[in-house]
């Protein structure tokens, strides 16, 4: 990337750190306070507040990493783009942007405690081959062993594969993780079951502790220019926005799949938030801290050179149908550092 295209971006907010990137060079302030506003090169920006009571845990999250993938930016059989591509001499790029999300997560443990758990919410791999699967056990397992809770997503079986199938009910300190297999198998689109619905529910109503589910598939909220095919379809998106809004412990619901940085509100109010991808731009991975009285998401960027250096290439993809991925993929600073209240 040429110099001259580097543009300051203020991409994480916490409670006391702010992070800019400037095409391949990272700024950190630390040691900042909570709820109160600054200014760093001309972008104004204001900490997030701190919630009630004590922390109780971190957990952090990943979505579209697809292992075995070699083009960034190919929609189908089309040869528009801009596609990218990593030399053949070099780290296959998902090893490298999964790597380094794996050693940034590990790197924050020593400065903000250790992560209780890990949460992948599907497209581990690009076509669901017994080598992807390794690729990202071997990324993922080693380094995170029985923290690691995994789910399924569309490219992990368009074959009709099983792997990580199924739905998973995680408790840890001061919350509960619903990880829900909301892939239709063969299909890009998601799906939730009744069965599925009926066994969230329950869980949700004995719940103790607040809720956030999490699955690959955003639900269809009636945004413009959605297509409803590829993710969950309407119906099916009311039959589970309604059990989140009825059930008080359900806090939030997270996706990917989109491989971008959104938040909406559900009609019941929930905050649905998707997560962008970690294999390209913006490469990101989402932290969250529990605390009593609510949750913060914090989006980190992948900040090694190298990892910024491929992000960077791909700032572009997608711009011959008209997309500007800058936008699309990074969203608004909002979207990504924000606080998950209570209800």
């Amino acid at each position: 990337m040429d110099v001259a295209d580097a543009r300051l971006e203020l991409t994480t907010v916490s409670t006391s750190r702010a992070t800019f990137h400037d095409g391949v060079v990272v700024t950190v302030l630390d040691g900042l306070e909570p709820a109160t506003d600054y200014e760093h090169a001309g972008i104004r920006f204001t900490t997030l507040s701190r919630p009630d009571g004590a922390l109780r845990c971190r957990l952090a999250s990943v979505n579209d990493v697809h292992f075995g993938e070699v083009e960034a930016g190919r929609l189908g059989a089309s040869d528009l783009g801009p596609i990218q591509r990593r030399p053949a001499d070099t780290t296959p790029y998902p090893e490298l942007m999964n790597r380094t999300a794996v050693a940034e997560m590990m790197l924050s443990e020593t400065s903000d405690g250790a992560l209780a758990a890990v949460m992948v919410k599907g497209d581990l791999t690009s076509n669901g081959a017994a080598s992807e699967f390794a690729a990202f056990e071997t990324c993922y397992r080693v380094a995170f062993r029985d923290r690691l809770h995994v789910v399924r997503g569309n490219h992990d079986a368009y074959e009709g594969q099983n792997e990580f199938a199924g739905d998973w009910w995680i408790e840890l300190p001061g919350i509960a993780v619903a990880l829900i297999d909301t892939v239709v198998p063969y299909h890009s689109g998601g799906a939730v079951s009744a069965e599925q619905l009926d066994w969230l529910e329950a869980h949700a109503a004995a719940a103790t502790d607040p809720v956030v589910v999490m699955g690959h598939h955003p639900m269809f909220l009636g945004a413009p220019g959605e297509n409803p095919e590829f993710i969950i379809p309407p119906g099916n998106s009311e039959a589970l926005e309604a059990v989140c809004g009825r059930r008080d412990a359900i806090v939030a619901y997270t996706a990917g799949h989109t491989h971008r940085h959104r938040v909406q509100r559900t009609p019941s109010g929930l905050p649905h938030i998707e997560v962008g991808c970690v294999k390209d731009f913006p490469g990101t991975w989402a932290e969250y801290q529990v605390y009593d009285g609510g949750i913060l998401q914090i989006v980190h960027r992948l900040s090694s050179p190298e990892a910024l250096a491929w992000s960077e290439q791909c700032r572009g993809l997608y711009a011959d149908f008209g997309i500007d991925y800058t936008e699309y993929g990074l969203g608004r600073l909002d979207d990504r550092c924000f606080a998950i209240p209570l209800r």
